[in-house]
């Protein structure tokens, strides 16, 4: 299933102890300092695809009039993949139609380490500041902006709560967020950043604005993006339940000793390689959601199964989509592996059944064909068959039943278990010599 895999030989600095003795004590320890400073980068412990907001998805009505947030708060979950001792905290407006005001901001660990609360563990609560030190910042149309960085300790596996007020709000209704969170976000009119627990307001089940965790760490330490669909996005998890297959990969890989390596999950709903579909395409949102996500080592392909299943049922228009899926995989692992990344190519799960309105017999051959060629063409560093993993062994064309969603397209919990049980971990280790 491996290609060659790459080692990484650690280096060591000594200094000796004649000219320890030389140095003021003081001098040294800026020296240190310094040195810790180098050896770290930024790393993303959790990522949000971010896409713009459609009508349906927009806040509630409330937080709508006279701009989005006017005068409101609105405070939000993240699950984070490793732990920190300093954080930042990136917000897009990449979507938005007009530029986006943040009047304060703050960052605490969520009540109880839970996903969807709308209280804090007040004793952690912090300020977050921009620009060294301003309160508030005004993030330009189109733009994304980071928060100064935070010292902030957090463990693998935290949720964090970060609440953003703008008194102005945003003006029109074009805003930039991720409507398939499945993650309870709460809002109340006000500033409300430092506020124990919101309570009379609204909530819903979207994230917005917010694009990216990064946490300062050590050189050996290096982010994964997984890019993907609705099954990766986490259609068929359980609100506030943080068991996307992604999430239940994080915590396999914690238990396995794999503390390095920050998962993030760039998926949408609905979202195509090639074009249609909910969202940017994959083609045209790699580079931005893959390439040049802070500290970048490892990539996942899993996506496809909308450009199969929203194209037509003629073999014409399906042996189009197989070859141009093949070529689209292709450009993007080869600007991975041209920037130093490697790649891993997931296979296509199945999506056939009744009422399923992909089912098909000529897609689910350019399912077949699509697969084959990601397990078979050398593409990718390595590969893993979920199709295989999830698929029902007396028709490989279906989803087994124990880990069907009832849409026979969306794995149930049980699935993603299954998917993150049988991603194989030795992609991460035989890349990487620390292992």
């Amino acid at each position: 299933m491996f290609s060659s895999w790459a080692r990484i030989a650690p280096s060591l600095l000594l200094l000796s102890a004649r000219w320890a003795t030389a140095i003021p004590t003081a001098e040294l320890d800026e020296r240190e300092l310094n040195s810790r400073q180098e050896d770290n980068h930024w790393v993303a412990t959790w990522t949000s695809m971010p896409q713009l907001v459609e009508p349906n998805n927009m806040p509630p009505s409330q937080f709508t009039n006279g701009g989005v947030f006017r005068d409101a708060t609105i405070r939000q979950t993240l699950h984070l993949s490793i732990g920190a001792e300093r954080l930042r905290i990136q917000i897009s407006n990449t979507f938005g139609g007009s530029d986006l005001p943040i009047t304060a901001a703050s960052i605490a660990l969520a009540a109880g380490n839970r996903a969807g609360v709308a209280g804090i563990d007040a004793s952690t609560l912090k300020p977050l500041t921009f620009r060294n030190g301003s309160a508030s910042i005004v993030i330009p149309r189109g733009q994304v902006a980071y928060t100064d960085p935070i010292d902030f300790s957090v463990g693998p596996q935290t949720n964090i709560a970060v609440s953003l007020y703008s008194q102005q709000g945003q003006s029109g209704s074009s805003i930039t967020g991720h409507p398939g969170s499945r993650t309870t976000s709460h809002m109340q009119s006000g500033n409300r950043v430092s506020t124990a627990t919101l309570s009379g307001g609204a909530n819903t089940k979207h994230w917005y604005f917010l694009s990216a965790v990064e946490a300062w760490k050590p050189k050996d330490h290096a982010a994964f993006v997984i890019l993907g669909d609705s099954i990766t996005d986490g259609r068929g998890s359980t609100d506030d339940g943080n068991n996307r297959w992604p999430d239940l990969l994080i915590a396999r890989m914690q238990k396995q000793g794999i503390t390095h390596i920050g998962v993030n999950n760039q998926a949408a709903g609905g979202n195509t390689v090639l074009s249609g579909g909910l969202g940017p395409t994959l083609l045209t949102r790699y580079k931005r959601d893959a390439l040049q996500v802070a500290g970048v080592k490892y990539v996942m392909i899993f996506i496809g199964v909308n450009d199969i299943g929203g194209g037509g049922t003629d073999a014409n228009s399906q042996n189009s989509i197989a070859t141009r899926l093949q070529s689209a995989f292709q450009q993007i692992a080869r600007e991975c592996k041209a920037a130093g990344i490697k790649t891993i190519g997931a296979t296509i799960t199945q999506f056939t059944g009744s009422g399923q309105s992909y089912s098909n017999p000529t897609r689910e051959q350019t399912r077949v064909k699509v697969n084959e060629w990601i397990l078979n063409s050398g593409t990718f560093d390595a590969t893993v068959d979920f199709a295989k993993i999830i698929g029902d062994p007396g028709n490989r064309a279906q989803l087994a039943r124990q880990f069907d969603g009832g849409d026979h397209l969306h794995p149930n919990v049980a699935g993603f278990q299954a998917m993150a049980d049988g991603f194989p971990l030795g992609f991460f280790r035989a890349f990487n010599g620390t292992l």
